[in-house]
């Protein structure tokens, strides 16, 4: 590969370019290139019925010609007819762009496969993590980052210089043999959505369900009443804040568990176990997801004015006090109650929606360090605080009352506060000084190392 990369070299700025392909991702590379200033040519088997395109279109044996790069916007199945212009394409970069619908759906990537087939030629894998869409709009719009690979480095950076004036940051990723990898990141379907989903989706049934045979089922067997249409606002406005609050806690019970696990092996440099690092990757993922099911649980309170239900309770009970000539004694404790939990609520979801704006990466590229930590870890912590002590101010004293134990069960608001508690209970423990300085110096790499037993048995 020696004599063949030093026939490659950096293309002029006035160099045309050259895309195989006049399909949606084939015209919008080629809108980009042209511009940003290049030259470009398309090599179709129909060069005379492509519609409009930047520039002009010829054979694929004549487009080939007139330029030292060129992008293959083509599937893979269509890759043979490349053989018979070997002799064109030799000594030439070939950019493959392609995907497939599936994972595996071949033995080899396509970009090796393509090397297989030219092996006179450079092929470099790059812009295929971009759609037709993406390239249209600009970087702007879409994601500024594509990788690239090949064994070339003449070739690979060629091939840099051209998406670097896209607008797109490149990121190499090694020779050819890295194109499966790079062909599989399109097929991914949100990867890290995948595990707070179905933790949202369990614990999301399993409090409905556990809540239907409380409140509907319940009430229909010792009270004779069919109270079924609850289902559809009242119990789930139960459903959404106890989720919600237990997925803001299990943000930060992996941090603390962390922690905890640093502390008894007394060294940083220890990996974690991967179902911890699989959890701590996932927790911007699963904050999104509680702050969405807060959002749920703010907009069905908010309808609870309006609701037949409600509004036939509020006048049946001033009607019957009418009647009787009785009126509520006003109290104030309850007063007390109801505007603090009320206002908790409201404190905890205003910091909850800064935590979730934060987290985009358009407004966290904006932040220090220092302070994207000080909002997702010390407010985080100051969030969790006001949410759980929300839950607490809306029990207040019913876990006194035998009738909320229905069937010997725990009210779901209790169950909902058992975790979150957990993780105060423990971040307060390492906030302790004590706790505190060891577990700083050993994040500042300090190691626990045992001493030896003789040395031991000498100091006893």
């Amino acid at each position: 590969m020696g004599a063949k990369e030093g026939a490659v070299s950096p293309h002029s700025r006035e160099e045309s370019l050259c895309i195989f392909g006049t399909g949606d991702l084939g015209r919008s590379l080629g809108h980009r290139l042209f511009q940003s200033g290049y030259r470009v040519v398309y090599g179709s088997r129909r060069p005379d019925s492509c519609g409009p395109v930047p520039q002009g279109v010829l054979n694929h044996a004549e487009a080939a010609q007139s330029s030292r790069i060129i992008f293959l916007c083509i599937n893979r199945e269509h890759y043979s007819f490349l053989q018979a212009l070997a002799p064109q394409l030799n000594g030439k970069v070939l950019v493959d762009v392609s995907n497939n619908p599936e994972k595996d759906m071949f033995p080899e990537a396509n970009a090796v496969y393509l090397q297989r087939l030219l092996p006179e030629a450079y092929v470099v894998k790059a812009l295929n993590t971009l759609s037709a869409w993406g390239l249209q709009n600009g970087p702007s719009d879409a994601n500024r980052q594509t990788f690239i690979c090949g064994d070339s480095a003449e070739a690979k950076q060629a091939v840099s210089e051209v998406c670097t004036r896209l607008g797109l940051l490149v990121l190499d990723r090694g020779g050819v043999g890295a194109s499966r990898e790079l062909e599989d990141f399109p097929l991914q379907l949100f990867p890290m959505w995948k595990l707070p989903m179905r933790i949202a989706v369990g614990l999301s049934g399993a409090f409905f369900f556990y809540l239907l045979i409380r409140d509907v089922i319940y009430t229909y067997v010792y009270e004779g009443k069919d109270v079924s249409f609850r289902i559809l606002v009242s119990l789930a406005n139960k459903v959404f804040p106890i989720v919600s609050l237990i997925m803001l806690a299990l943000c930060y019970l992996p941090g603390v568990m962390a922690a905890l696990l640093q502390l008894h092996r007394g060294t940083k440099y220890r990996r974690f176990p991967d179902w911890l690092d699989r959890w701590m990757l996932c927790r911007k993922q699963m904050g999104l997801v509680a702050l969405a099911l807060a959002s749920l649980h703010v907009l069905y309170t908010l309808i609870i004015p309006i609701r037949y239900y409600v509004r036939y309770r509020i006048g049946a009970g001033i009607i019957s006090q009418a009647l009787k000539n009785q009126t509520t004694e006003f109290f104030n404790i309850l007063a007390w109650r109801t505007d603090s939990y009320y206002s908790m609520g409201v404190l905890g979801f205003a910091l909850f929606i800064l935590l979730g704006i934060t987290s985009l990466p358009s407004v966290s590229n904006a932040l220090s360090w220092r302070e994207f930590s000080f909002i997702q870890s010390k407010l985080g912590y100051v969030t969790l605080f006001l949410c759980t002590l929300h839950g607490y101010l809306y029990g207040w004293d019913k876990f006194l009352h035998l009738y909320s134990y229905k069937w010997y069960t725990l009210p779901g608001y209790m169950l909902s506060l058992v975790v979150p508690t957990v993780v105060l209970g423990l971040k307060l423990l390492l906030l302790l000084p004590c706790v505190d300085r060891r577990l700083t110096r050993i994040r500042r790499g300090w190691e626990h190392t045992p001493q030896d037993p003789s040395v031991q048995k000498l100091l006893i």
